[in-house]
């Protein structure tokens, strides 16, 4: 069975070199696949010192523009599973196995950061917004979340060849493809993670563009519930 981790990076190049050295000594069969969505720095110079697969976008597009590339790369090249780990450092690799051990019964994984006592610490805002998107997922779904927007998962190839065509590439693209890969009837799973603080760099702020795919998503939820009672 081949497997391939696919890392979204936009410039990560302090971080990314610790990510793919544990990566590579824990799993060394796996292909890594180092998605460079318009770095202005040596993502990709470093990806390719380390000899992974990587592709690099004309510009930035986000997480999900990079992911589904990434996943175009995995169909195409017929790899059995996947899992998506972020560039910054703060998923811990010694977890892989737990996520690729649960496709056995699912064809997609959450690794979540809240369902256990030990749970990844957020601001009350990022709190409640994070309340909200799963209470819009659950109504969607029908289906219990802690973690919507976990971007440590794992895929199934049905599930791979589902998102190489139809992954979100909008802000906020983890919810949506959690929405996605539900309306295919695909079973999601979700098991608990720890997560490390970032080992460099800062995460992006964007309240503008927040405000704007909650209301997004919001329509497509009650799109979507409106449609499923009429069926």
């Amino acid at each position: 069975m081949t497997t391939a981790a696919i890392i979204p990076a936009f410039n990560e190049a302090e971080s990314l070199p610790n990510v793919i050295s544990e990566i590579k000594a824990l799993f060394p069969e796996h292909l890594i696949v180092v998605v460079n969505d318009g770095s202005t720095d040596e993502t990709a110079e470093i990806a390719k010192k380390f000899d992974c697969v990587c592709l690099s976008m004309p510009f930035n597009l986000g997480i999900g523009g990079a992911l589904r590339l990434g996943f175009r790369y995995c169909l195409d090249r017929e790899i059995d599973c996947a899992y998506q780990f972020d560039a910054d450092g703060q998923h811990d690799p010694t977890q892989i196995s737990l996520l690729l051990s649960e496709l056995e019964s699912a064809d997609m994984v959450i690794g979540s950061r809240f369902s256990t006592d030990h749970s990844y610490k957020v601001g009350s805002s990022r709190k409640a917004a994070m309340n909200f998107l799963r209470l819009l997922v659950r109504i969607y779904t029908g289906q219990k979340f802690t973690d919507t927007s976990s971007g440590f998962r794992s895929f199934r190839k049905p599930v791979i060849k589902l998102f190489a065509k139809e992954y979100p590439v909008e802000y906020m693209d983890s919810v949506e493809a959690l929405l996605i890969a539900s309306k295919n009837g695909f079973k999601i799973s979700e098991i608990p993670v720890q997560m490390r603080e970032r080992s460099a760099g800062q995460a992006s702020n964007r309240n503008l563009r927040l405000v704007y795919y909650f209301l997004r998503l919001l329509i497509v939820v009650l799109a979507g519930t409106r449609k499923k009672k009429k069926d």
